[in-house]
């Protein structure tokens, strides 16, 4: 009974937001498949219920019957298959990274994933830092791909990525206020910054918040990115954009995730940590970060903002 009763309870545990450390060169969808069935190990072998008993009537009918208790095969673990498996266990991520990108995953287990919904919808934002290389440029604008073209770096100075870092994070503030369809030059656009970042509507517009160079060790050189929206391809097309306006070219070598949210690498479960004990505290610590961040204030969409401004020019 205590083996069937830790192993209930653990399973009732499950149920909430889990941050883990995606490796590089492999699939989302492998990193889930991973972590369930070591969760489903360890909980079969924490202990599980015994197979039922069936009901055995034996002899003659003209006489007493013999009544008795005998193990039922049917549910046997040998016919059945272990008690937990690991569609069992609900399991989806707040974002989809590459099969290049490391770093930051979050997930949802059971109930979790309603609560990683409700991240979703609230616009969270990503930090990534890009790892890129000068002086060379591959047809997957990655490092892995084959290469077509070498030059020169060294004339790149640290004042010429600076001053194209704002010039970049200058342009998507503007195009930020553009699909709000305010003008940047307006009392409206004042009031719409002053209530803080505003996401976009839809889903699939890429937009950067913030983006600085935080390593320059030419060839080498690593840019820390605020986006949202982002795909694998986007931020390997970004540091590709970066070669070209410095006049040179440059692929990316490592895309890394360090921040969701306010789900950082720190939080992050390696692979190594994927068991049922590191995933439990781990659980333990994320929904109390969930439950602050719900208490503050949702962030700000174009759509939203434009809805309450018609409706404000209805009223006046």
């Amino acid at each position: 009974m205590n083996n069937l009763s830790t192993s209930e309870k653990a399973f009732k545990l499950l149920n909430g937001i889990v941050c883990l450390y995606k490796p590089a060169g492999v699939h989302l969808s492998g990193c889930r498949h991973s972590l369930l069935l070591k969760l489903t190990q360890e909980l079969n072998l924490c202990g599980v219920r015994s197979p039922e008993n069936r009901v055995v009537i034996s002899g003659d009918t003209t006489k007493e019957l013999n009544v008795k208790l005998e193990p039922s095969y049917a549910d046997n673990v040998l016919v059945v298959g272990p008690r937990y498996q690991t569609q069992d266990i609900k399991c989806i991520w707040t974002t989809h990274l590459g099969k290049r990108v490391s770093g930051v995953c979050v997930v949802g287990l059971n109930k979790g994933t309603k609560m990683v919904r409700n991240l979703q919808n609230n616009y969270p934002l990503r930090t990534y830092h890009l790892h890129g290389q000068l002086g060379i440029m591959t047809k997957n604008m990655h490092i892995d791909g084959q290469v077509i073209e070498k030059g020169r770096y060294d004339f790149v100075k640290r004042e010429n990525v600076d001053k194209l870092m704002s010039t970049i994070q200058a342009s998507n503030q503007k195009k930020m206020f553009e699909l709000a369809n305010v003008d940047t030059q307006t009392q409206t656009a004042y009031n719409l910054a002053t209530k803080g970042l505003i996401r976009p509507a839809s889903s699939k517009i890429p937009l950067i918040y913030g983006i600085k160079c935080i390593s320059l060790d030419l060839p080498n050189f690593i840019i820390e990115v605020n986006v949202i929206n982002e795909y694998e391809s986007y931020l390997l097309s970004l540091v590709h954009e970066i070669g070209l306006k410095l006049r040179c070219s440059a692929t990316c070598t490592a895309i890394r995730c360090i921040r969701y949210s306010s789900f950082t690498i720190q939080q992050a479960l390696l692979m190594k940590h994927w068991n049922l004990n590191f995933v439990l505290e781990n659980i333990r610590e994320c929904n109390a970060s969930y439950k602050q961040m719900s208490t503050l204030p949702s962030f700000i969409t174009e759509q939203s903002y434009i809805e309450s401004n018609q409706k404000m020019n209805c009223v006046s």
